[in-house]
């Protein structure tokens, strides 16, 4: 690194870094099977519980109305059904409990759209099995109206069309089986409001977006294993997220103060974790495996260079005046082995507030309340040239392992194993203040974005600035680029 951008660095750093998150507790949960392997729970009533006869059809719903709020509802074994209509679901009230003795299964029999839903509080689910249920696109079967509080726990969430799971504002989910759902294992998304103090720890989540949405609708964006959405605060740990036919984990649009550690994340058909328009990350300490292969593949084959990562930050990054347990996006003490690439970080030029290339429609970054204001020539001067963009900006890379060996990733086209720090030519609209390569000089050089101390094993390439840039270790070290002091490449020592 040279000693301007050292000054710079640390400047920067004690500016504005304050330290993350609190360290992993001793009793973290360790991500392994959940799917078929829940414990036997609720196995019989607890006292003053209202039992549910599955030999009645409807009969969860007639209880659950007729009982007042607060009410325990105990399911025994057996396979229970709804009425045989689309609209047939069970309307909790604040504070309802629902219990699944071993072998309960609630099942929407490819009829019902939903299985929970409206608004009520404090609803607790435990122990059922809730499958064939037959959400629209972009709507959920448990929680399907994000009601606030809900914690769902040793719930296997399994088959369903649309998302196993909406998720509300201060929502557990723990110890759960979410797989083989039709578009997502959980969609966290309101319409109306941010979703605040989401928890997301030690679940199954696996083989989700069976119906392929990103092929039924090119460019949706609408696919993974969990999609967030302008949620704020969110606790993703402990988890074992694989075999999604897209990407594991999908912060898309004003997502805020992730904390996402301890997660063993492996063979999703793209990225592990996809950090869109976002702010304020912590990943740490966990393990990527096999990400990426099948969108590597497919891009490469079609002639496509862009560094296709196992973690993708897209106009996401760090920012004091949004307020979160850190600053930064922090990338850190990860394990990375044998995905398609490593981390990229990206930053369209022509993708702003208000810009017609900004695919999520009507929205603006946190820092403009009102979009309209992003637009020439105001846009043209501070602070709006600063604050209509997302930046990728304060983006820290260290302490990592990256393993990569092509034969084991199935690469022949080159384009695997990149590590990438890059933008595009700005060109469009006509009155954008970021044409040409202006964002391509503040990504590389001027916000803040370092890769140290990280260790390597095997072919890594370097990408710097655009796509055809492509470095080796030695160049992504050296002036101008200045990346990656301290780090090791096959067990040589680093001099720093």
């Amino acid at each position: 690194m040279s000693p301007i951008r050292s000054i710079l660095a640390v400047v920067l750093l004690a500016a504005l870094v304050v330290p993350p998150g609190p360290a992993v507790a001793a009793d973290a949960v360790t991500p392994g099977p959940v799917c078929d392997h829940q414990p036997l729970v609720n196995t019989t009533a607890p006292a003053g519980a209202v039992t549910v006869d599955a030999a009645v059809p409807g009969d969860l719903y007639r209880k659950s109305q007729e009982s007042p709020p607060g009410t325990t509802f105990w399911l025994p074994a057996g396979t229970h059904k709804l009425a045989a209509d689309p609209f047939g679901q069970v309307i909790p009230k604040d504070g309802d409990v629902y219990l699944g003795a071993p072998g309960a299964v609630l099942d929407g029999q490819g009829i019902n759209r939903a299985a929970f839903t409206q608004q009520a509080k404090d609803v607790v689910i435990r122990g059922l099995t809730i499958q064939n249920f037959v959400a629209p696109q972009d709507q959920g079967v448990v929680n399907h109206d994000s009601g606030e509080h809900w914690i769902i726990e040793n719930t296997t969430v399994q088959n369903n069309k649309g998302a196993g799971i909406m998720a509300g504002a201060r929502q557990e989910v723990r110890h759960s089986c979410l797989r083989d759902n039709g578009q997502y294992g959980m969609n966290a998304y309101r319409s109306d409001s941010t979703i605040t103090a989401l928890i997301v720890e030690g679940n199954e989540i696996a083989g989700n977006n069976t119906d392929d949405w990103e092929t039924r609708s090119p460019g949706c964006g609408c696919s993974g294993g969990v999609k967030f959405w302008v949620v704020d605060k969110a606790d993703v740990r402990g988890n074992w997220i694989h075999h999604n036919h897209g990407a594991g984990l999908w912060a898309d649009t004003d997502n805020n103060d992730f904390l996402i550690e301890n997660n063993l994340i492996e063979d999703n058909d793209a990225e592990a974790l996809f950090y869109e328009i976002s702010y304020n990350l912590v990943f740490r300490d966990n393990v990527l495996r096999r990400n990426s292969l099948v969108a590597g593949k497919r891009r490469g084959d079609r002639g496509d260079n862009f560094p296709v990562a196992s973690v993708y930050l897209s106009e996401s990054g760090g920012d004091s005046r949004v307020p979160a347990r850190t600053h930064l996006i922090d990338i850190y003490d990860n394990t990375f082995e044998d995905n398609w690439s490593g981390v990229t970080a990206w930053e369209n030029a022509d993708r702003f507030c208000n810009s017609p290339a900004n695919t999520s429609i009507n929205t603006c970054t946190k820092l403009v309340a009102d979009r309209t204001q992003c637009s020439a020539p105001g846009i043209e001067s501070p602070p709006l040239y600063d604050d209509c963009r997302w930046k990728t900006q304060l983006v820290e890379v260290h302490d990592n392992t990256f393993r990569f060996d092509p034969a084991r990733v199935g690469c022949t086209n080159g384009n695997c194993g990149k590590m990438a720090l890059l933008s595009n030519w700005g060109t469009y609209p006509s009155w954008s203040p970021y044409q040409g390569k202006v964002v391509q000089d503040a990504i590389t050089h001027d916000q803040g974005n370092y890769w140290f101390s990280n260790a390597y094993y095997g072919p890594w390439k370097f990408v710097a600035g655009d796509t055809s840039r492509i470095l080796t270790a030695e160049q992504w070290q050296s002036t101008p680029w200045d990346q990656d002091n301290c780090a090791s490449f096959d067990d040589v020592m680093p001099h720093c």
